[in-house]
């Protein structure tokens, strides 16, 4: 299997532009929502956060600018934790709780959406599962390498013509005896081309719905790149083929034959955005705050104008409506009781939330919002897809009907 150091699509530091544009982030909190935090979720926000003022925030306008992922990252992912922050650490996870995955996603997405999803992709879409379904020789094979971002990860679960209706997937395995021959496509896959495995999901002979792992290097897999995005530039997204691809028996999961399976790796993902969405907003709250203080018109600050005023209060009152969901969901998650319906709500809250504030900061910066002197372009353009992706807006409000009033609206 081919390690990530060899891979023609990795990039180094020396690839992109360092921008003048200092990382000038405070962290605001409103209602102390902090004081509910334990000491180690404190210092992990601030590990991250150092390294994204040393690291990403130099370079991510670039990457974004010219649409190039910063893959040499990936391994600085790892270094920081966040790659399966909350796995146990002899699967090659962190050992933390919830809170502190949220924290770290947060604090990822603060910086860029493409950020945090390189890293919750392979957190929560690839080795949660490997964790949670896979053999212990399988785990024991990828999980390590995983976590220490030697081995980059993808989820192939959407397919070209089956994306909020995962059930009509037309991937698909058959029995040849020793292995299984697999066959089909996904789409818009996050960190495809440059993945070294994927967990797949297919359905069997019988229609059920099975998840394996599946190697990059193995005859018939292709990933091609996915060109032309305005949003989410700085990460890499691609599509996953397979071709009368054999996969061992031993790297299918032996016991989860259903939608329960992709569909619980979705709830671990979303619960990541809900936090990570904060830092997005968070970021844009942050500009157009000093921005409305250095920004003068009609001789004083347009901080001193009511409709300015009327900004941002709503945008800090909605950040910390949005901080106690998420808290709250950590609690939840801690203690294993937060339920899809939840997970969903916190999602779409939350991603809604930081796209109005990325719009409403867009207007406080003036024609200066739309520069990359600027975060917020970037931002509001990455949660575009953010509001889509890991569920669309109107599937996760469904969600949320079907479980008050039990009554299925979907189809």
């Amino acid at each position: 299997m081919p390690t990530t150091t060899v891979n023609k699509n990795f990039t180094t530091k020396e690839d992109f532009h360092q921008s003048s544009n200092s990382d000038r982030f405070q962290h605001h909190d409103y209602m102390n929502v902090d004081d509910l935090l334990e000491d180690d979720h404190l210092m992990a926000r601030q590990a991250v956060r150092d390294w994204i003022k040393a690291e990403v925030s130099p370079i991510i306008d670039d990457a974004a600018m010219r649409g190039v992922c910063p893959t040499h990252l990936f391994k600085g992912l790892a270094e920081i934790g966040a790659f399966g922050p909350s796995l146990p650490v002899e699967y090659g996870g962190g050992g933390m709780d919830e809170i502190a995955y949220g924290i770290i996603m947060q604090e990822l997405e603060r910086c860029d959406s493409g950020l945090r999803s390189m890293a919750s992709v392979q957190g929560s879409l690839v080795m949660y599962p490997i964790y949670k379904y896979a053999n212990e020789a399988t785990k024991k094979k990828y999980l390590p390498k995983l976590g220490a971002g030697e081995f980059i990860g993808c989820f192939g679960l959407t397919e070209p013509n089956s994306g909020s209706d995962p059930g009509s997937m037309i991937t698909n395995i058959k029995d040849a005896g020793d292995h299984y021959v697999l066959n089909g496509a996904k789409m818009w896959i996050t960190n495809s081309p440059v993945a070294d495995v994927a967990v797949v999901w297919a359905k069997d002979e019988d229609g059920k719905v099975r998840g394996m792992v599946v190697e990059s290097q193995w005859e018939g897999f292709s990933a091609p790149e996915i060109k032309g995005k305005w949003s989410l530039r700085a990460s890499i997204t691609g599509e996953l083929v397979f071709d009368n691809v054999k996969v061992p028996k031993e790297n299918v999961f032996p016991d989860i034959k259903s939608l329960r399976g992709p569909l619980s790796c979705l709830s671990k993902a979303r619960y990541g955005i809900a936090w990570g969405a904060i830092g997005a907003a968070l970021d844009c709250y942050d500009s157009a705050l000093r921005y409305s203080k250095e920004r003068t018109q009609f001789g004083k600050p347009i901080a001193g104008f009511q409709l300015t005023q009327k900004k941002l209060a709503e945008m800090i009152t909605e950040i910390t409506k949005a901080q106690l969901l998420a808290w709250r969901l950590g609690t939840l998650a801690n203690r294993g009781e937060a339920t899809p319906a939840q997970i969903s709500m916190g999602k779409r809250n939350n991603v809604m939330m930081a796209l109005e504030i990325a719009r409403e900061a867009r207007q406080i910066h003036g024609g200066m919002g739309i520069t990359s002197e600027y975060p917020i372009m970037r931002h509001m353009a990455n949660l575009e897809s953010v509001v889509t992706y890991e569920g669309t807006h109107d599937i996760h409000l469904l969600i949320t009907g079907h479980d008050v009033t039990g009554e299925n609206a979907f189809g």
